[in-house]
């Protein structure tokens, strides 16, 4: 019994199957649309098509088929012929072996004279070619391989010719032109033209000669000597005719020559066959190859246009983050871009968030003298006496120090960072730099009795050379030892050591003084950061060590802070003997 299928079986069956094929058909067709709009697809399909173009044009330009074609066809036509005209020469002479006799040269023989003598009777052996006999063997050798046969005698007069051959009860039949036929025109006149100029090459042109000419044809004038003989040459519509002329002799005399060629279609038919059949598999060649052309560049194209689209759009900051498409996981140009573009965007993030930062910093700690400022200007008219007077105008001056002070380092930290990434990095002798530096610290006189002492541990001259910048380092060094002699003890000792390591240089500042909290090894590098009650507000602007941080930071090494301990008490701490800043630099190759 036959099953009827209802509608809801068709939804669910064959409905799905037929909507699942449409939408994998038109998301192939989207990818493919969205693919083709894209340059560099066009560029990879182009290049890639354009190479097996090339190669096609190459081989079908350079191809050795026509030319094997040609001399397997001439071998072919020898054999050929060999056969045909030794079926010739087997059957068609009138009379074999016959001497003719002359009876009036018999009358005129003298005494002791001898009739016939051998040359004139091997010159009376004669074995003309009969074409009554000729042309049924030619028609049954011939027929059946489409080739023109022509039989010319030893001097070169037609005897019969192929085209000519009709058995009895045979329909006559002529392919005469039609009365209607027209000239070729303009455009297969043309490529005509073409076709001759890449088939012909130095191959002469064949022309029909009339049947009294055989020995206009250089093969038969050959023949005719007994030689096989062989040419090749091109018609008026630039089709291939091999020709081969074979010799028709008995008894080793030449009694006339058997010429076979090719029909004018022959051989170009099996050319452009085989030219077909190449075209055949470039069309799937190429189409194998735009496919794979558009898979790779679907995953380059596409990758590029999302990261382009992430960089817009992190330009224009229509998000308050944006992140860059991740392709990190490919191990090729595409995953190094994406990785490099994510890199790049995160520092660019960070420094927008350092330069608000700044920003907000520099806004609050100019607020506060000029806070201070304001007040003690708005006070001043109200003060009644001398005192109160020179006490508000100490605080002014105070506050223009102060902020005066506050605006040049501001300057100086904000014109760091440009000046850094200009300046080249040139091999700077650490040794010179710190001597320079100690000994300018030692030679100003400071009411502290502050001096500083210099080591150098663990190589000679030249272990000490980085790439930075001269003054910048010095500076850095500078702004140690002032931050180290600000905390040490009158007449103490700031002690600077550069030590050689294995692929650094280290230089440690040490101060005898009471050491930096816990809490603050990190803040102290902080902007604006200070922690110094005994010598009052405002005296320090706090970017002294967070521009030697970023000076180093930009060179590739890096700066650290910490107490130096002493040896455990009875109770087992470790006493603060003082401050210590190690600066670690990349020595120099």
């Amino acid at each position: 019994m036959a099953r009827l299928v209802s509608l809801p079986d068709i939804m669910t069956g064959e409905g799905l199957d037929q909507k699942a094929r449409a939408g994998w058909a038109r998301r192939a067709l989207q990818f493919f649309v969205r693919q083709s709009l894209s340059s560099l697809t066009r560029r990879i399909v182009v290049l890639n098509i354009a190479g097996l173009l090339a190669l096609v044009v190459g081989i079908l330009y350079l191809s050795q088929f026509r030319a094997g074609l040609i001399d397997a066809r001439i071998q072919s036509l020898l054999v050929q012929g060999e056969i045909i005209a030794g079926a010739i020469a087997g059957s068609a002479t009138i009379e074999t072996n016959t001497i003719t006799l002359d009876p009036e040269r018999l009358l005129e023989l003298q005494a002791g004279e001898t009739y016939a003598p051998a040359d004139e009777v091997q010159s009376s052996l004669e074995f003309p070619v009969n074409p009554e006999r000729v042309a049924p063997v030619l028609r049954r050798l011939v027929s059946p391989t489409k080739t023109r046969a022509r039989i010319y005698d030893h001097d070169g007069v037609l005897l019969v010719d192929s085209r000519s051959l009709f058995g009895r009860g045979d329909v006559l039949r002529f392919d005469l032109p039609s009365p209607t036929a027209e000239k070729p025109g303009f455009f297969e006149k043309q490529w005509i033209s073409v076709k001759k100029w890449l088939g012909r090459g130095d191959l002469p042109l064949y022309r029909e000669l009339g049947p009294e000419n055989g020995k206009g044809y250089p093969e038969v004038t050959q023949a005719l000597t007994g030689a096989n003989a062989s040419i090749v040459r091109i018609n008026d519509r630039a089709e291939v005719i091999v020709s081969v002329a074979v010799p028709v002799q008995r008894f080793r005399a030449v009694r006339g020559a058997l010429l076979l060629s090719t029909q004018g279609s022959d051989i170009d038919q099996a050319v452009q066959a085989e030219r077909l059949a190449i075209f055949k598999v470039f069309l799937i060649a190429a189409s194998v190859m735009v496919v794979l052309s558009f898979l790779l560049a679907s995953t380059i194209a596409g990758p590029v246009r999302r990261l382009a689209d992430g960089a817009e759009s992190v330009r224009r900051r229509i998000k308050s983050r944006v992140e860059i498409p991740d392709f990190t996981q490919r191990r090729d140009e595409i995953g190094h871009l994406s990785g490099a573009l994510r890199d790049m965007t995160n520092a660019l993030y960070r420094r927008i968030e350092a330069i608000e930062s700044f920003a907000a910093d520099v806004a609050h700690e100019l607020k506060n003298p000029l806070t201070s400022l304001r007040s003690a200007v708005e006070t001043l008219p109200l003060a009644k006496t001398e005192a109160s007077r020179a006490r508000l105008l100490a605080v002014i001056e105070h506050d223009v120090r102060r902020l005066d002070r506050l605006i040049s380092d501001v300057s100086d930290a904000s014109r760091l960072d440009a000046e850094l990434q200009r300046q080249e990095v040139v091999p700077v002798d650490l040794m010179k730099a710190l001597t320079t530096v100690v000994k300018v610290s030692n030679e100003v006189r400071r009411d502290d009795g502050v001096t500083v002492s210099l080591a150098f541990e663990r190589g000679g001259a030249g272990a000490f050379i980085v790439c930075g910048h001269d003054s910048r380092i010095s500076r850095v060094i500078n702004n140690l030892i002032d931050n180290a002699r600000s905390f040490s003890p009158r007449g103490g000792t700031v002690r600077v050591t550069c030590t050689r390591l294995r692929h650094d240089v280290e230089i440690a500042v040490d101060d005898d003084g009471p050491g930096i909290r816990p809490d603050a090894f990190e803040k102290i590098f902080d902007r604006f950061y200070t922690d110094r009650p005994e010598q009052g507000f405002g005296q320090n602007s706090g970017l002294g060590l967070s521009i030697s941080k970023q000076i180093i930071e930009a060179l590739g090494g890096s700066i650290r802070a910490e107490n130096r301990l002493g040896v455990p008490g009875p109770d087992g701490e470790r006493s603060i003997l003082g401050a210590r800043f190690t600066i670690r630099l990349p020595a120099a190759a």
